[in-house]
């Protein structure tokens, strides 16, 4: 981490003017705060939208209108293959084999599509792996799949607590839970970014840990994907899920996504089967039996939603031009700053809960405010009102995330300077 950091605009704009990467911020559409732009760390939450997203929408709304049900099949990308024109840049941004991944669904529907594949409980062997705190799309969804198979979350759900201040996760306390209970786990789920503290795990390394201990392993990457360099095919995990309305900006209810292991491609798993899943050379021939595709494309149901794959084609061709790399050295320089500001300027109101460690973490710091809930929640309201965008986690948490496509030097420079007003009063 740089120790050369200066809490001046004029450090901070030289460092946006140096930036090779600061144009790509033109390419999105920054909402207004009054007369000026706000300072927006939302993205964890909600990507911003790339401004050809409109255009790339309205494209096809034209040829809806134009062609009708020809659209499926004329056009400059007919919607038959719709989904096969965000693969490659898909496959690229996690590291995978193209045919190991899909832009399916949302999020949720995908996590228990997974499931009914990879957890296949025993008497012996039924218990889901999760972090203590899980998202409650994880949670709810684990909790109802192990009742659904006629076991009880109270036995079967273990629930991994942080073992670090600030109640982040240790890979030793994964390795201690996984020896105590590996022959009982089914299924480890685990995510590639926790959502309240911005941990970043070790996927590759959990991967290996489970499969040792013979556990199947998923991950939910909604926050890690778009936001690290992910090589998912050589984690070896079985598989991952994600939406792609946070660091993707794929626009608010985007279209999700799913990885699977090349391994699994033709494989006889179970599976919820739908007629998109089936072979594609054979689909209308409308027979009987269900002949699934091999790799990802077999775990699809319905026909791709077309109004939602066009932002996301679009934010993804805007991640090939920048490069995935690229975006993460960015990342880390602008966490960096923030931490720096954080515990410089402002370390008798704010706390940062985010390792320190860069390779544990990705582009969001979740930061304390100390004094209590009363005075976070004060301190997030005045930060909103003066156009500077994160959001709130309960009791006493701000999540800011400088994404690096569009964040600046300039705007962690505004958090703090933000902050300060606010302490003085």
């Amino acid at each position: 981490m740089s120790t050369s950091y200066e809490a001046t605009a004029e450090w901070a704009q030289a460092r946006d003017a140096a930036d090779p990467l600061r144009d790509f911020r033109n390419e999105f559409l920054i909402p207004p705060h009054g007369h000026s732009e706000s300072h927006y760390f939302c993205g964890n939450s909600l990507g911003l939208q790339p401004r050809a997203s409109r255009e790339a929408v309205n494209a096809e709304l034209d040829y809806w209108g134009e062609l009708g049900v020809e659209g499926h099949f004329k056009g400059r990308l007919p919607w038959m293959d719709y989904h096969e024109f965000v693969r490659d840049h898909l496959a690229e941004i996690v590291g995978a084999q193209p045919d190991e991944v899909v832009a399916m669904n949302t999020l949720g529907v995908n996590l228990h599509l997974m499931m009914v594949s990879f957890y296949r409980p025993t008497p012996d062997r039924h218990a889901i792996l999760v972090e203590a705190g899980a998202f409650p799309t994880d949670r709810y969804a684990v909790e109802s799949q192990i009742r659904y198979h006629g076991f009880s979350p109270t036995l079967s759900l273990i629930e991994l607590e942080g073992d670090e201040p600030n109640g982040t996760i240790s890979m030793g306390a994964i390795e201690r839970v996984l020896a105590e209970h590996g022959s009982r786990i089914a299924l480890v789920l685990l995510p590639g970014v926790q959502y309240r503290t911005g941990q970043a795990f070790d996927l590759k390394t959990i991967t290996e840990l489970a499969h040792k201990q013979g556990c199947q392993v998923g991950f939910d990457l909604a926050h890690a994907v778009g936001n690290l360099p992910l090589q998912l095919h050589d984690s070896g995990m079985d598989f991952a899920i994600w939406c792609s309305y946070k660091y993707l900006n794929g626009g608010p209810g985007a279209v999700g996504g799913a990885f699977i292991h090349a391994r699994h491609a033709r494989t006889a798993l179970p599976r919820f089967a739908g007629w998109w899943g089936h072979d594609k050379a054979t689909r209308f021939q409308m027979g009987p039996e269900f002949v699934p595709t091999p790799g990802a494309d077999g775990w699809q149901l319905s026909n791709p939603p077309i109004l939602s794959l066009a932002p996301l084609r679009v934010s993804l061709e805007i991640f090939h031009r920048a490069g995935i790399q690229r975006l993460r050295e960015k990342s880390l320089q602008l966490t960096g700053y923030l931490q720096w500001l954080v515990e410089t300027q402002l370390s008798d109101v704010l706390e940062v809960v985010t390792p320190k460690e860069p390779q544990r973490r990705g582009a969001q710091l979740s930061i304390r405010v100390l004094g209590g809930r009363a005075q976070g929640r004060a301190l997030f309201e005045y930060l909103m009102d003066n156009g500077i965008i994160g959001d709130w986690r309960e009791p006493d948490v701000i999540r800011i995330s400088p994404v690096p496509l569009y964040n600046r030097f300039a705007d962690c420079l505004a958090f703090a300077q933000a902050v300060r007003r606010w302490k003085r009063g």
